[in-house]
């Protein structure tokens, strides 16, 4: 079975994420999202709607997402690849070259974001109605 891994906050899910859930399938057969704790993102100073509970269970439910799992610390994601034995490691593409260091350990590929939609966008957007 091929595993593969993709990281992110999920909040707000938008047709941005359900393509990069989908496109990150495609690498394998089982597909794990660790997502951003709610302290964690403290720390990286991101207040998410949704508390890190409710975005576990709304990831839950899609169809191709196998295994939801949380992000504590940047450094955590040689843990998780090594724990879960990961094949392919998946990331937006404004995140390049940031994980080349796992290509000791993976497949490493980044993905082209979903042009036009993101959470900030929506979020941005929002406000100004």
């Amino acid at each position: 079975m091929k595993k593969v891994i993709t990281y992110g906050t999920f909040d707000i899910l938008h047709t941005g994420h359900i393509n990069l859930l989908r496109r990150a399938k495609e690498y394998g057969d089982y597909l794990i999202v660790a997502v951003s704790s709610d302290e964690f993102n403290a720390l990286k100073g991101k207040e998410a709607y949704y508390t890190f509970e409710q975005r576990k269970m709304i990831l839950e439910a899609i169809r191709y997402v196998d295994n939801v799992i949380p992000e504590h610390t940047w450094e955590q994601k040689l843990d998780d690849v090594q724990q879960y034995d990961v094949d392919v490691f998946v990331m937006g593409d404004d995140w390049m070259g940031k994980f080349d260091f796992l290509k000791d350990y993976c497949e490493v590929i980044y993905l082209p974001r979903t042009v036009g939609i993101s959470t900030t966008k929506i979020k941005t957007d929002l406000n100004r109605r």
